[in-house]
């Protein structure tokens, strides 16, 4: 079984995610742009990051490729792909890189949807978010590609199960 932490938009906040990383046991983590932190800060030691809009230290790279536990992840922070204005050119690009998951952030928004073989997951804001009061994250777990499961969290660590979604992949 996989399992993987997925953050953005934190915008500066260190104690929030050091908070947020402790409360979970998972395989590896996700941030997804928009630390606004050095890409050696310690609170983000070992995990996966891009560079956001708001990232100036340009050893943060564009976009991560990465394969977790049988599926294959694709990592951006979504300002390169419009993704204000939908996730088509993003969902080319991911298919392009074959992968299962797409990981991104930059709209604020929470939510995950499956889009053909693609499972899209935006974890909101932990700092700002935005079409919802409360400042999210999300962890996504599987066993296999036949059942992919995404909960959001709020900061505070209280599940948000409106937002759940469950997934199968090919």
């Amino acid at each position: 079984m996989g399992s993987v932490l997925i953050l953005s938009d934190s915008h500066g906040w260190k104690q929030e995610i050091t908070e947020i990383v402790s409360r979970h046991t998972v395989d590896k983590i996700i941030h997804c742009g928009d630390s606004e932190l050095d890409f050696d800060a310690p609170e983000l030691e070992g995990m996966y990051k891009v560079r956001g809009n708001c990232d100036f230290d340009t050893r943060f790279p564009t976009e991560e490729k990465v394969h977790i536990d049988g599926l294959n992840f694709y990592i951006v922070h979504g300002h390169l792909h419009r993704v204000k204005e939908g996730l088509l050119t993003l969902k080319y690009r991911a298919e392009e890189e074959d992968a299962d998951i797409v990981c991104f952030g930059h709209t604020h928004i929470a939510g995950a949807e499956q889009i053909d073989e693609l499972i899209f997951i935006n974890p909101g804001s932990i700092r700002y978010p935005r079409m919802r009061k409360e400042a999210t994250y999300a962890v996504i777990s599987w066993d296999d590609k036949s059942k992919v499961q995404i909960r959001f969290f709020t900061v505070d660590g209280n599940e948000l199960t409106s937002l759940s979604l469950e997934g199968k992949l090919k």
